[in-house]
């Protein structure tokens, strides 16, 4: 599904793979659920370019929102055995004081 995208020479998102919105209106909870669909699956993201989005303001938060998510992907196994590992932590604590 594709997350970030340009198109008419602004940046827009996507939470649902269907409806796009300007990239300068984006929430938190938006932001969150973007890192949420990194995590799960298969994101497709337009890779940044200045030249191809012409609004400054759209150029600034889609470089950044586009860079970290970039980051995520690449790190996302990582991220993955860590969570685990520190729940799995978490899980032998309380397992083992309830015996």
């Amino acid at each position: 599904m594709k997350v970030l995208k340009i198109d008419n020479n602004q940046g827009s998102y996507s939470t649902t793979g269907d409806k796009y919105n300007s990239i300068d209106k984006i929430n938190k909870e938006d932001l969150l659920k973007l890192v949420n669909l990194t995590l799960e699956g298969d994101v497709e993201i337009d890779e940044y370019s200045e030249e191809k989005i012409k609004n400054q303001a759209h150029q600034i938060i889609y470089k950044s929102i586009c860079e970290k998510l970039l980051d995520l992907l690449k790190r996302k196994d990582e991220f993955r055995d860590e969570s685990e590992r520190l729940f799995l932590q978490e899980y032998e604590k309380y397992k083992g004081g309830s015996s």
